[in-house]
């Protein structure tokens, strides 16, 4: 029997070792948010994604968080969604990639989701944002965006929740915050 759960046990870290996900640390001056990365499940957004921070352009320029989508501030928006939206001052530093929808990577816009953010398909590039609660409208065939392609979700945040909610409850004027909340370092941990 000891063997047997020896084995086991053995098979259960091997299999835990070689399936592990790329793990990332926003630093922001209300804490830390660490996430894991799907780079496996969603190859072009993720690895888009690693790529910025590997290159040190979420370092080397203004990245912040700015916009915050909670349930009082979109009085115009059929479909309510909640939302944390930040990425690079500089939009034109990261080129456009490829829309990677849901439905081909199966990687859904849970509580605490990371997700590319775009205008029409094909347009995301370095900004993304965060899902606090289950958004299935942001999925492909969601109802948010007319398109109905949804948004890439490419990881989701492990530690630090908390962290992403204080941000959403910072003042805003129109989802988008009086005082945008810096971004010192996204990194690989």
């Amino acid at each position: 029997m000891k063997k047997v759960i020896v084995i086991f046990s053995v098979l259960l870290c091997l299999s835990g070792c070689y399936s592990h996900n790329p793990r990332i640390v926003i630093e922001t001056p209300f804490g830390n948010i660490t996430a894991e990365i799907y780079e496996k499940q969603a190859p072009i957004s993720a690895g888009n994604f690693l790529k910025l921070i590997d290159k040190g352009l979420f370092e080397q320029n203004k990245t912040v968080f700015y916009r915050v989508v909670r349930m009082d501030n979109q009085p115009n928006n059929d479909v309510k969604i909640e939302v944390i939206q930040g990425g690079l001052d500089d939009r034109e530093v990261a080129a456009p990639i490829p829309h990677e929808t849901t439905e081909m990577t199966g990687v859904k816009h849970l509580d605490g989701t990371l997700s590319m953010a775009r205008s029409q398909p094909g347009t995301a590039s370095s900004e993304f944002f965060i899902c606090i609660g289950d958004q299935p409208e942001l999925d492909f065939g969601g109802k948010r965006n007319p398109d109905g392609q949804g948004f890439a979700a490419f990881g989701r945040v492990i530690e630090g929740m908390d962290i992403v909610k204080k941000i959403q409850q910072q003042k805003d004027d129109r989802q988008y915050l009086i005082e945008p909340v810096a971004i010192t370092s996204i990194r690989r941990k």
